[in-house]
């Protein structure tokens, strides 16, 4: 899925949306995001296991209504173990604005008649968002070595706790073991209730 977004950006003086690239863990290469919301969501989607490509403002669509043309460019498109997810993100504050509706509406059916899933994303619960926004922080696999992740793979971890794990005898030292762990959190081969805070007491369970 090689494609460049449909719309470039500029940082300008002022500017009242806050834009950026993020290293997606799942592309490994940089996406661009148009908001701190679009961030948020992009997290969302390195994180989802299901998801296998990121592409960010893939096509534009065009509607034909009331005598005008509207046009509407989606903010991603997911490439899922199930097929193709387009997505929209806005602000849980706009989704009720009259052109909003209209639009996600035309949009919806568009995405919809092709087969393909549409979803509209709005602000994650907030402990959610803190637990990805840090496990996100590892994501990157090049910082860890095969044996050390060797090591607590290895290791019986169901039902232990983060700090329980941490004080098994290792060659390693605790703050690389502790950076390991928690990519494989975020790799879900270890997992956690994440809707709860992280903590050092937290408990571990392995994928099975």
């Amino acid at each position: 899925m090689d494609a460049h977004p449909w719309r470039e950006f500029r940082w300008y003086a002022g500017q009242k949306h806050y834009s950026g690239t993020y290293w997606s863990a799942t592309e490994r290469r940089h996406i661009i995001y148009e908001s701190r919301l679009e961030l948020t969501q992009l997290l969302f989607a390195d994180f989802d296991r299901t998801v296998r490509r990121i592409c960010a403002q893939p096509f534009m669509l065009s509607c034909d209504s009331r005598g005008r043309t509207t046009r509407h460019i989606p903010d991603y498109l997911l490439i899922t173990d199930s097929g193709p997810k387009v997505i929209d993100v806005k602000p849980r504050r706009r989704l009720s604005q009259p052109e909003v509706v209209d639009t996600f509406a035309w949009t919806r059916s568009a995405i919809e008649d092709r087969g393909w899933v549409y979803e509209v994303w709005t602000e994650p619960e907030p402990v959610l968002l803190a637990n990805i926004r840090f496990l996100a922080g590892f994501r990157r696999e090049a910082w860890f070595t095969g044996e050390l992740l060797a090591g607590l793979r290895n290791c019986s971890i169901d039902g232990l706790s983060i700090d329980s794990v941490l004080d098994l005898s290792s060659e390693w030292p605790r703050p690389l073991r502790r950076a390991a762990l928690f990519h494989l959190l975020w790799l879900q081969e270890l997992r956690v209730d994440l809707r709860q805070p992280l903590t050092s007491s937290s408990t571990l369970s392995q994928e099975n």
